[in-house]
């Protein structure tokens, strides 16, 4: 059953939770960063209703509201779940796709099991990686990519935009060599300008290419979704 249930607030609970509000001031230092940031995780609906609802990230909210946009998570599905850690997307696919599917979460990262999911311990840009999680698929293709991967933050926004295409570009790469024919792609990347090629490439491959931006992303996030549908097989790669 496909159900959102936001975090109450006052006497109604809202439709959704609220985006925190912006910190506002500037960031001197490591010791004023983390405090900045511990006040605005406490102040954010997102993690006050991950933590009632038993979701490990606010992040899981990320997909519930995009699936609920345009259904990407149906019964019997196999999905590829890239950067799953700590869990909260696998959690959502887990509870909307049934006991039927095929999960296979993986990250470099620890994650504890999550049931009804296989879970891989590995850095998808190893260059065995690929094999191992197209072995765990077990002969069967991938009906939906997931990559919430994230490089390891500079600050440095270009450098930051750059490592964050090399992931994306290479999630891609692999969705080509995995996905069933009209299955779906769905990448985070930080916006930068070098998007360009990627979007040639999603639109060759893919019959239908837009950006998303979901609600629990924060508003001064420079990251951003791009979500591939109805994939023409490899058939049309040139």
């Amino acid at each position: 059953m496909r159900q959102h249930k936001p975090p109450k607030a006052s006497s109604k609970p809202p439709t959704s939770p609220k985006p925190a509000k912006k910190t506002k001031g500037p960031v001197k230092g490591d010791k004023l960063s983390s405090t900045l940031w511990l006040k605005r995780q406490h102040n954010d609906p997102y993690v006050a209703e991950a933590r009632r609802q038993g979701y490990r990230s606010r992040a899981a909210f990320k997909l519930q509201e995009m699936d609920d946009r345009f259904r990407l998570l149906r019964p019997g599905m196999v999905i590829v779940d890239l950067g799953a850690a700590p869990g909260g997307w696998t959690q959502i696919a887990v509870e909307r796709v049934g006991a039927k599917s095929l999960i296979v979460a993986v990250d470099r990262l620890p994650m504890e099991a999550v049931a009804g999911a296989q879970v891989l311990m590995m850095d998808f840009m190893e260059s065995d990686a690929p094999d191992q999680i197209i072995a765990a698929l077990n002969g069967k293709k991938a009906n939906l990519v997931l990559s919430d991967m994230a490089p390891s933050f500079t600050g440095h926004a270009a450098t930051d935009h750059l490592r964050s295409m090399g992931l994306v570009e290479a999630a891609y790469d692999f969705a080509c060599q995995i996905l069933a024919p009209q299955g779906s792609f769905l990448a985070k990347v930080v916006q930068g300008g070098s998007e360009k090629d990627l979007l040639a490439a999603l639109k060759r491959d893919f019959a239908k290419v837009k950006h998303v931006k979901p609600p629990a992303s924060r508003a001064e996030s420079a990251e951003l979704y791009v979500l591939a549908t109805e994939f023409r097989g490899t058939e049309q790669k040139s």
